[in-house]
């Protein structure tokens, strides 16, 4: 798998995740006027466990968006270092790039 697809997995995963958050608890709001005590309590539980699980797995993805983007960073360091005027040469164009289109709205 690649990074992308496995981004996109991670994500379509946390998404369900919290789907099943928000219907549990609403299941758990209906209930409550309802509900004895002891139902109540296994309907809190099992929304705190699902609670739990989603908020590894944004911790999870939040780490591993944050290694992906630092990884990203040290390679464009390295490149920079090893073709500096290819480097240079990139962000003069980009400038008289936005400079064009930023003269062209006026």
């Amino acid at each position: 798998m690649t990074q992308e697809s496995d981004l996109a997995a991670a994500k379509a995963q946390l998404i369900e995740d919290f789907t099943r958050i928000v219907g549990d608890t609403e299941a758990l709001l209906r209930s409550l006027a309802n509900v004895s005590g002891d139902q109540a309590a296994a309907m809190r539980s099992a929304v705190e466990t699902n609670l739990d699980t989603a908020r590894s797995r944004l911790r999870l993805l939040q780490a591993d968006a944050a290694d992906k983007a630092s990884a990203a960073a040290r390679d464009a360091d390295a490149y920079v270092h090893e073709n500096p005027w290819t480097a240079i040469g990139l962000a003069a164009a980009a400038g008289l790039i936005v400079g064009l289109m930023i003269g062209n709205r006026r």
